[in-house]
């Protein structure tokens, strides 16, 4: 049967309209704006760190997911087998002052990072206690709390580096409340769902660490997870806890226990003691007027107090070094500076604000100090060269010291001493590093 006109129209318009329907989807797909698209979560590979290497600590940094996304990665990732322990109880030590100062920093942990939720303050104050325990963390509660506070990213509590101190105020009756639950924990009180956790997040965010570890709990919204391996396990949570808590200017507002403690240019904490205080200044080197040589009464000014007066010598001077030892008989006049000197010193400052770096170093095997960056670093004296009149020794440090710039100085030869042909056996002593 032959077609018409008309039905030969009415097939071209067919045809037509299904051309359109194809092509207009392809076309929209082809010149529309690009969307935006979050990249897949990048797993770290797991490896399980044997019990002679200490796990590195990781730094705080999240996939890029959006809030629903992330729930539903970590809702897919499973709980692992086995049993969860509940970690041992822990009791506080040190004096007074010394468990304020570790509560108030509990407290500031659980409310800040928990909320006003009892449960998961407990939680988080667990967490806190494994870490001080875990000798790949800070020895004090404050220290773990608030370790990487002094950077703007790298924290392990983001509350300490992201201005939420300063930006939000919790009411006195949470802080209250807060205290109570920090009191008990570091009073023997055990949370024990989340058992050895040393790292948790909430269910929102996906940090790259989470795959590298092994996830025990949930609560509320935060998951809790634990080293794999060894370092998991109940003994590896032996450390020697510390007494020394460090002051924390940035709670200074909040706790009688942490006032009077300001800030260095290099985000250290600096503590008002009254002895150092009212002690008289020492007056410059003659040939450097940048430059002090002095000695502290330790049995008087404590020693989170030396760099109180060390800044204090300084003054307004935006260039000072300031050496300080603890016996008299010890300290030297002028400069260059001998190995015994070097050996000796108990105390260093170095400011220099054109470079917006100040810095303070204790020798730690006089004076323990909570935080390892403030301790002098170990270096020993190798001989480089000998004449008849000098011996010239090259300060190296000695291995896991961060390595600084070589120092040279030349100790006049004694006279009347037989010396033998080796080289001397390397002596170790702290040496006071400016950067």
């Amino acid at each position: 049967m032959s077609q018409t006109t008309p039905g030969r129209a009415l097939r071209g318009v067919g045809a037509a309209i299904a051309a359109l329907a194809i092509a207009a989807p392809t076309l929209i797909v082809l010149t529309a704006p690009p969307v935006a698209r979050h990249r897949p979560p990048r797993a770290i590979p797991q490896r399980i760190v044997s019990k002679a290497e200490l796990p590195p600590v990781e730094p705080v940094a999240f996939q890029d997911l959006d809030p629903a996304d992330a729930r539903a990665f970590n809702a897919a990732v499973p709980f692992v087998e086995g049993p969860n322990p509940a970690a041992r109880p822990f009791k506080l030590p040190g004096d007074d002052l010394q468990r304020a100062r570790a509560i108030d920093c509990m407290a500031a942990a659980v409310l800040y990072e928990a909320g006003d939720d009892p449960t998961g303050q407990r939680a988080v104050a667990q967490v806190v206690i494994n870490r001080v325990r875990h000798p790949a963390f800070p020895k004090t509660i404050c220290g773990v709390v608030f370790q990487g506070s002094e950077r703007s990213t790298g924290c392990q509590f983001t509350f300490t580096c992201d201005t939420a101190l300063t930006r939000h105020h919790w009411l006195d009756v949470q802080w209250t409340r807060a205290r109570q639950v920090a009191t008990a924990a570091l009073g023997g009180a055990v949370f024990k769902p989340v058992g050895y956790a040393t790292h948790y997040h909430t269910d929102w965010v996906v940090p790259y660490w989470q795959s590298s570890l092994d996830k025990i709990a949930a609560v509320n919204t935060h998951l809790f997870f634990r080293w794999t391996g060894w370092w998991g396990t109940p003994p590896a949570f032996n450390r020697h806890v510390s007494a020394d808590e460090p002051l924390i200017a940035a709670l200074a507002a909040y706790s009688d226990a942490h006032q009077g403690a300001t800030t260095l240019a290099s985000g250290e904490d600096l503590y008002i003691d009254p002895i150092a205080a009212a002690t008289p200044l020492p007056t410059a080197l003659a040939t450097d007027q940048n430059s002090f040589l002095l000695t502290i009464d330790t049995k008087r000014i404590s020693p989170d107090g030396f760099a109180q007066l060390a800044a204090r010598t300084c003054g307004d001077r935006p260039y000072c070094k300031v050496m300080a030892w603890a016996d008299k008989t010890k300290t030297p006049g002028a400069l260059p500076l001998q190995p015994a000197q070097i050996q000796a010193m108990a105390f260093s400052y170095l400011r220099d604000r054109p470079s917006g770096f100040e810095k303070a170093l204790w020798n730690c095997t006089e004076f323990r100090r909570a935080d390892p960056s403030q301790c002098m670093k170990q270096q020993i004296y190798v001989p480089v060269a000998r004449s008849s009149s000098s011996e010239s020794f090259r300060l190296e440090a000695l291995p896991g010291a961060s390595r600084a710039p070589p120092v040279v100085m030349t100790v006049p030869e004694l006279a009347g001493v037989r010396r033998k042909a080796e080289a001397p056996a390397a002596k170790a002593m702290p040496v006071a590093e400016g950067r």
